[in-house]
């Protein structure tokens, strides 16, 4: 489990790491602010629009191939990242970057099916899997900081290669075996289309790419429903649409939160690079010990509570940041709130899913979260009040969750 967990650590924290340096990216590389989205967001969104491809290739060719695979090319292309000449290579190889990460996770998931396949075990155990890998919210920003004050921005990306050699000395005896599920590429290409201009339109504010994303989403919609192997399979978004909300409601607030304190603390605070790493410890030092109450709570009771509360504390920590000038306590709260969110979530996820397609359930749920990431990044940049907005919607999110949460939903049995 330590090699699986370690290389999905990696992932998660090439969401956060580059955040903290984007002062000083700006002032190496130049650019503009969407150009700085951008370097965030061609990672997330790469990353989102393959997760759903990750988890039915890891089901198609077994998880342990497809793992290894992914963070082999991690580790190449975090090496290729650091020696970036300017903004626009850098935003490519964070895009390839996503794609190796949506790999790898698919793969993660996998083997967390297979190695526990008793669904009260597996909570237990995916609450042990997402404190491992939650440590990467909390190293990401503080790592960052540090690096970026030693080294720059470019350090940053070689922290990667040593992380992804020791995780494949640590699985490198694993194995999987393969499995029947077909693979619709055409569904995949205009998945990742689709993502990449909604995301355009976002963060440049363009009106032709948010009008070629109406064609694409039809163009999609008409392939799942002719398609032998679609991308998202009816059934189990139909059960779990309110755990996929939550889970895109619930990124939306972290990322977006990160990016606007990130600027805030930076920008008009003057504070370091290392001292804005340090100031979000409070935010994701819950996430790194909490988790394992969470899969002890999921095995126990299910996941609906420890969603619903999470959900509840996520809107009231955005609330009381954007209301109070303490940050402190309410970046606790939130984190506390995340936290109690996401392991509960994917252990549900991962339990509904038939035989055989655990790592499809899990790229699902991991789709719509980086969705949430990507447009928590791109839309909390440009509007009023982005952490009052969010708190709302959380708030929302958690009210419509209690309602949908009466009929059948994923149970821990």
């Amino acid at each position: 489990m330590f090699g699986f967990s370690l290389a999905y650590f990696l992932v998660i924290l090439d969401t956060t790491v580059l955040t903290i340096a984007l002062p000083d990216l700006r002032e190496s590389l130049g650019g503009s602010l969407a150009g700085q989205q951008w370097a965030v967001n061609a990672y997330t969104v790469a990353f989102a629009a393959c997760l759903l491809t990750g988890g039915a290739v890891a089901d198609r060719y077994g998880a342990a191939r497809v793992f290894k695979l992914g963070v082999a090319s991690f580790g190449v292309i975090s090496l290729l990242s650091a020696a970036a000449p300017n903004l626009g290579v850098l935003i490519g190889l964070r895009a390839l970057l996503g794609v190796a990460g949506a790999l790898c996770t698919g793969g993660s998931l996998g083997l967390l099916a297979e190695m526990f396949p008793q669904p009260a075990a597996r909570a237990r155990a995916t609450g042990l899997w997402a404190a491992i890998t939650g440590s990467a919210l909390a190293a990401g920003p503080l790592l960052g900081g540090v690096l970026v004050d030693l080294y720059g921005w470019r350090a940053v990306f070689l922290l990667n290669p040593p992380i992804a050699l020791i995780s494949l000395l640590a699985m490198r005896k694993v194995t999987s075996p393969r499995g029947s599920r077909m693979i619709d590429w055409w569904v995949q290409v205009l998945a990742c289309a689709l993502l990449g201009l909604v995301a355009e339109a976002l963060i440049d504010a363009a009106p032709v790419a948010a009008l070629l994303a109406l064609p694409v989403l039809a163009a999609l919609v008409l392939a799942e429903r002719r398609s032998h192997a679609p991308a998202l399979p009816g059934g189990l978004l139909a059960a779990t649409w309110p755990e996929l909300l939550a889970g895109t409601v619930a990124n939306f607030a972290f990322s977006g939160a990160l990016f606007v304190l990130t600027l805030l603390l930076q920008d008009t605070q003057h504070l370091s690079p290392m001292a804005a790493g340090l100031a979000f410890l409070p935010l994701t030092l819950p996430m790194t010990v909490n988790p394992l109450l969470t899969g002890r709570l999921v095995a126990r009771y299910g996941p609906r509570p420890p969603i619903l509360g999470g959900l509840a504390l996520i809107a009231a920590g955005l609330a009381g940041t954007a209301l109070t000038d303490v940050l402190i306590p309410w970046l606790v709260v939130l984190g506390f709130g995340l936290s109690f969110v996401l392991p509960a979530l994917m252990a549900g996820m991962v339990n509904s899913a038939p035989p055989g397609t655990a790592g499809t359930a899990g790229g699902v749920l991991n789709a719509f979260r980086q969705v949430g990431a990507t447009l928590g990044v791109a839309v909390m940049g440009v509007i009023g009040q982005p952490l009052l907005t969010a708190a709302v919607l959380a708030a929302l999110t958690c009210a419509g969750y209690a309602v949908a949460a009466r009929r059948a939903v994923i149970g821990v049995s």
